[in-house]
């Protein structure tokens, strides 16, 4: 017994390993409630071997910590405890998304003038068919930002982006446009008001011809066209949208060709020229009076209260919408017509001149008071006949009846407005409802021989030739009687033709015909039973011809352009904010030293009238000049040295000669390193240059003797930080562009029109008129049709007029700046909130948050929707006044919702008192079974017997 006894009171090591086992087990057990693993971690908790989830109450146990309190606060409600928790992330649940787009809302008016079926051809246009092509415009489509264009480096033009560079905001914006369209089809009255313009309007574009040939190329005074277009748009109250004419005036045999033009002719010009009477005459001659034209200002019958607001809508005017305007519109052009009627050249040019010094084209005026008083017209030239023309107010044409034009790159450029560009009512409908019965005839036995001679002299059914007459029929009445104005005898004969052919179809139903044959003829009763080819009646959809069709989608392209081009146009790559002050710091540099502001190379008072005109009512402008000799600036002399270079470029002129020239330039991004360094050093530093509310634009203008351009081809360039002009001698500079078969020139001693154009670029992101962003070739694409216009960004005319477009592109791209960086910080914040995880553990202090946060986010959304509101209505100068508010709350709201995220940081890190495992019943066989192996284990075992 003794010797059992003591065998069983050993303990045997392999009997100590479970124990251990176990021990461990509690330990870590208490580990993980332990504050110190209150911390997620990659790894799994001991528990997890049990099926023991986070939320398990099977098991708790309290952590007694006497050194802090922590986490005392009022037990929330459960269910939103357990809402925040299953949320994920604080932005799921706060319902926070990520901005994806935001929509600016467009109004736009087409104006239908001589499609009531007064016009062109009689062709009247139809509310239905108009959506129904109208309709698939892109009434949506995203703002764009076009990357830098590099520098020209092939003789022909084609323009060079840098895609590979770094962008502060997209190229494709989250900021779209909302277009809401408004046809509008004028009534008769108008149609006819128009037409009486364009014939009281017009003269000759050549004077030296002594023959009334009909055949002779006119034009038109833009500068009247330009008052009745914009009181007809006062008068209707339709400046608070962009308005787009439509013009479809009747033909007149008397001009066989005609066009718009603003000022002389080349003929006239060089009349005025040679003739020094005239100069004398116009020079002595008294201002005329404008009150032929004054009167167009004095009435108003708005068209509506406001802008429909839709994707289409259609209106139709009535003679009574107008009545009033159309009798002051015919008074003054009759006093019009009696100022020039029976008038010689010279006397109608006298007028002409006067009346362009004495108009509002301040470009135009200084000009021409100049050439007068110098007798130098060496830099007077002719501008391009158009058929297309974007005003000064909201409001830009196409005279479809005019031209056609073409001008663009002289060679090898893109998208060259050619002579097709435009739909042609005369060529399409024209040629439809012009033809006559002798052609009918001949086109129809055309059509019929050469239907006929697949069939050879081979035998065929008779329902063979049947369905081949039908197919002949059907094509030539599709063509040629469908949408006529006056039906065809032809027409009416294929009418009865087919009725008897259908007769003949029927007869083929008797049993005697073969299977194969009743089949075919049933097929082709079928199909004529819908046919309505020989009738005038209108049926929505089925009396289309291809020609209308054609017209129709021909003019949807044009006029998405004009959407494109000059209401919506694509801006420069960069941001571009708004200040309160424009601080405008010119620096002429000369090679010698002029005393006397007067004697300055330079008008200045026009470089600055052009510059306020950039500048928006709600800013304020300030100039500074500085004449900078390089005679006495050694380091800006060796900057223009270092930056100067010769370039051998390669010419091919409109006319088909090859030239091969060398060209001086300055290399820009040389020029702007060494100016760079300049203004480092001091001496060309400005006063505001770290200022919030004032914006310096350096404009580094350089006279030159020889002529000098930037990078080759320029006369001025936009840079990040400055503006490079550059002035020379030549006053007809045969420049890469053409329109209608001549160079255009420039005058290389009055580079304006250039400078204005790079400060636009540099100060608000304008971009010339036939640059748009493609979103199929991912880059910058070239359509020279809307290139038209008094304005700087336009090639075919001089004026350096900003047009209302432009002022609102200007003001839109400051609020898009302000849209897109809010955009972006508010997503960054929802990014964050994103990543940050919920637990019940941070739900208390959270609530504390909540409310704020969404406060200020809510206040973003709100000021967003405010500015998309206040821009649809195109008061833009109150929209400017929310964007500092709008950054502030925008920032506001990133540093709330940054400080949210710290200080719920913390909370990961502090020890709980007590942690609590939920009880869960899938739990319980594990440990059953566990218990089971320690008693099997550890179970008393019976001595056994020793036996010797």
């Amino acid at each position: 017994m003794f010797v059992c006894s003591a065998i069983a009171r050993r303990w045997h090591p392999y009997r100590l390993f479970p124990l251990l086992v176990l021990l461990l087990l509690l330990l870590a057990a208490r580990t993980h409630g332990s504050p110190s693993g209150n911390r997620k971690s990659g790894r799994s908790s001991v528990f997890s071997l049990f099926n023991l989830k986070e939320k398990s109450r099977f098991w708790s146990e309290a952590v007694i910590r006497s050194d802090f309190d922590d986490l005392e606060s009022s037990s929330p409600s459960k269910e939103s405890v357990i809402n925040y928790t299953k949320a994920g992330n604080i932005a799921n649940y706060l319902k926070l998304l990520e901005v994806d787009s935001m929509y600016l809302p467009v109004p736009v008016n087409f104006i239908f003038v001589g499609f009531e079926g007064k016009g062109n051809h009689e062709f009247k246009l139809h509310a239905d068919e108009l959506e129904r092509w109208f309709i698939n415009i892109d009434h949506i489509f995203e703002h764009t930002r076009i990357p830098p264009i590099g520098e020209v480096v092939s003789p022909f033009y084609k323009i060079n982006i840098d895609s590979e560079q770094y962008h502060h905001l997209p190229i494709v914006s989250h900021v779209n446009y909302n277009f809401s369209v408004h046809a509008i089809q004028m009534d008769e009255k108008v149609t006819s008001v128009f037409e009486r313009a364009i014939s009281v309007l017009a003269r000759k574009d050549d004077v030296t011809g002594t023959r009334d040939d009909a055949a002779d190329l006119w034009q038109v005074d833009v500068d009247i066209m330009d008052v009745i277009f914009t009181s007809l748009v006062k008068y209707l109250k339709l400046e608070n949208a962009y308005n787009i004419f439509i013009l479809n005036p009747k033909h007149d045999n008397k001009r066989a060709k005609y066009g718009y033009r603003r000022g002389l002719s080349e003929t006239e010009i060089d009349f005025l020229k040679e003739n020094k009477d005239l100069q004398t005459r116009i020079l002595q001659s008294g201002r005329t009076p404008e009150s032929v034209l004054d009167a167009l200002d004095k009435i108003k019958r708005p068209l509506y209260e406001k802008h429909p607001m839709a994707k289409f809508s259609w209106t139709i005017t009535e003679d009574s919408d107008t009545i009033e305007w159309y009798n002051i519109c015919q008074d003054v052009l009759n006093n019009v017509e009696r100022l020039y009627q029976g008038k010689e050249t010279a006397d109608v040019i006298q007028s002409k001149v006067v009346q362009l010094l004495d108009g509002k084209n301040e470009d135009l005026k200084l000009l021409l008071g100049k050439v007068l008083k110098s007798g130098d017209f060496g830099g007077l030239h002719a501008e391009c006949l158009t058929d297309t023309w974007i005003g000064k107010n909201r409001w830009a044409f196409i005279d479809l009846t005019a031209g056609p034009f073409s001008w663009g790159p002289a060679v090898g450029g893109e998208g060259v407005r050619t002579e097709l560009s435009l739909p042609n009512v005369g060529k399409t409908i024209g040629t439809v409802a012009e033809i006559s019965e002798d052609e009918a005839e001949d086109r129809l036995q055309e059509a019929i021989q050469e239907k006929f001679a697949v069939f050879g002299d081979k035998d065929h059914q008779a329902i063979d030739i049947l369905l081949a007459e039908i197919d002949i029929y059907e094509l030539f009445a599709f063509k040629h009687c469908k949408g006529r104005r006056v039906k065809l005898a032809l027409c009416e004969e294929l009418d009865e033709r087919m009725r008897d052919l259908k007769d003949e179809l029927q007869s083929f139903e008797g049993e005697e015909y073969d299977e194969s044959h009743k089949r075919k003829a049933i097929d082709a009763l079928k199909r004529m039973e819908n046919w309505n080819l020989f009738s005038d009646t209108y049926e929505d959809f089925q009396n289309y011809t291809v020609a209308r069709d054609t017209f129709l989608a021909h003019l949807g392209a044009s006029l998405w352009g004009s959407m494109r081009h000059i209401i919506a146009p694509s801006m420069a790559d960069g941001a571009f904010h708004h200040y309160e002050k424009i601080s405008f710091q010119l620096f002429f540099i000369t090679q010698e030293k002029i005393q006397r502001t007067k004697h300055w190379p330079v008008d200045l008072q026009a470089v600055m009238d052009g510059l306020t005109s950039m500048v928006l009512p709600s800013q304020k402008v300030s100039f500074s000049q500085q004449m900078l000799p390089l005679s006495e600036e050694p380091a800006l002399a060796m900057a223009f040295s270092v930056a100067r270079r010769a370039a051998a470029v390669p010419l091919l002129l409109v006319n088909g000669t090859y030239r091969k020239t060398v060209r001086s330039y300055l290399d820009s991004s040389i020029l702007q390193h060494q100016l760079r360094r300049l203004s480092n050093e001091g001496s060309l530093k400005g006063t505001h240059a770290h200022s919030r509310s004032t914006l310096e634009v350096p404009i580094f203008w350089f006279i030159h003797g020889d002529p000098l351009l930037v990078d080759k081809h320029y006369q001025a360039k936009a840079l990040t930080d400055m503006v490079i002009v550059v002035q020379s001698e030549s006053s007809s500079w045969e420049s890469h562009l053409q329109c209608n078969g001549k160079s255009i020139l420039w005058d290389l001693r009055r580079p304006i029109k250039a400078a204005l154009a790079a400060v636009a670029e540099h100060l608000a992101g304008l971009v010339p008129l036939h640059l748009v962003y493609s979103h199929a070739h991912a880059t910058a694409v070239e359509d020279w049709m809307w290139s038209v216009g008094c304005n700087p960004l336009s090639v075919t005319s001089e004026g350096w007029h900003i047009s209302e477009f432009q002022s609102d592109t200007i003001a839109r791209n400051y609020i898009l700046t302000a849209l897109e960086e809010s955009i972006q910080l508010v997503n960054s914040a929802i990014h964050l909130l994103v990543m940050e995880r919920t637990s019940e553990k941070t739900f208390k202090l959270f609530q504390s948050q909540e409310r704020e946060l969404l406060n200020k986010y809510n206040y973003v959304i709100g000021l967003w929707r405010r500015i998309s509101t206040v821009s649809g209505e195109l008061h833009f100068v109150e929209a400017l006044r929310f964007l500092f508010t709008l950054e502030d709350a925008t920032k506001g709201f990133v540093e709330y919702a940054n400080a949210t995220v710290a200080h719920l940081h913390p909370i990961h890190c502090t020890r709980e008192r007590k942690v609590q495992v939920e009880f869960d019943m899938t739990t319980v066989p594990a440990f059953l079974v566990v218990l089971i192996v320690l008693w099997v284990l550890l179970r008393p075992r019976r001595p056994k017997p020793k036996i010797n």
